[in-house]
């Protein structure tokens, strides 16, 4: 495949080597020193797109794939709020993208296994329950897309909570969360690529469930496999279209 990827940085790189490492060919590459470079013309030389680029750009790069017509694997979190609005214009125009918090493998079977817990955990009101996240200190939004997709995660299959609150730890404002509130506590600390933990506590005991990421090269592979899963196919998909989680 021909792979242009928007968002040409630490994340970009790597995608870079594995999609060279599996066949492809990187025909644009894009960041902030040559924006001018992203156009439909340009993109019109690719199979596909992948964006990881920030999330003030990530919603302009996929208006540009969609008149470009080239389907586009988006990493970039922090634009969900306008999911549906997305969506609309890529089933209207007949386009192709596929959107996840996080490509990693691991991940995926974290949140498969985060809905199991939770769902188990309804018979056990007396364990209170919270989710942890740490990153990079480069990594612009809080709480992480991963986070996000674990709270929501949790509050479709456990009933005592209705919505998730974030406290960044060093803003100098402690969060007390409401009983039907599921506190997400998000970390900033040099050089962590990505932990998360979900804990349920009770006064007896605490059940930890946690993903430890020990580099960015699983989220790399995962948006090319992606990349290459979207060959032939037409519309809005999620991460989980990928994989077949049934027990």
């Amino acid at each position: 495949m021909k792979i242009a990827i928007l968002g040409y940085g630490k994340m970009g790189r790597i995608i870079e080597q594995f999609a060279i490492e599996r066949g492809h060919e990187v025909v644009l590459k894009v960041n902030i020193n040559n924006l001018e470079d992203l156009s439909v013309t340009n993109l019109e030389k690719a199979d596909v797109a992948i964006d990881f680029s920030t999330p003030d750009s990530a919603l302009s790069n996929i208006e540009i794939c969609f008149a470009a017509h080239v389907p586009v694997v988006v990493g970039t979190t922090g634009w969900y709020g306008r999911l549906q609005e997305v969506k609309n214009k890529c089933e209207e125009s007949n386009n192709t993208l596929l959107y996840a918090s996080n490509f990693s493998i691991g991940v995926n079977v974290f949140f498969f296994m985060n809905k199991v817990l939770a769902k188990i955990m309804n018979r056990y009101p007396q364990y209170e329950v919270q989710v942890e996240e740490i990153h990079h200190t480069e990594k612009l939004d809080s709480p992480s897309g991963t986070a996000m997709t674990i709270a929501e995660g949790i509050i479709s299959e456990l009933g005592r909570k209705n919505e998730w609150v974030n406290e960044l730890i060093g803003s100098g404002e402690e969060l007390i969360p409401k009983p039907d509130q599921l506190l997400i506590e998000s970390h900033r600390i040099e050089d962590v690529p990505g932990t998360h933990t979900v804990i349920y506590s009770s006064e007896v005991d605490d059940i930890v469930f946690k993903h430890k990421a020990h580099s960015r090269a699983g989220f790399a592979l995962g948006a090319v496999m992606a990349a290459e899963w979207l060959e032939d196919k037409t519309g809005f998909f999620n991460i989980t279209d990928m994989f077949d989680f049934s027990i």
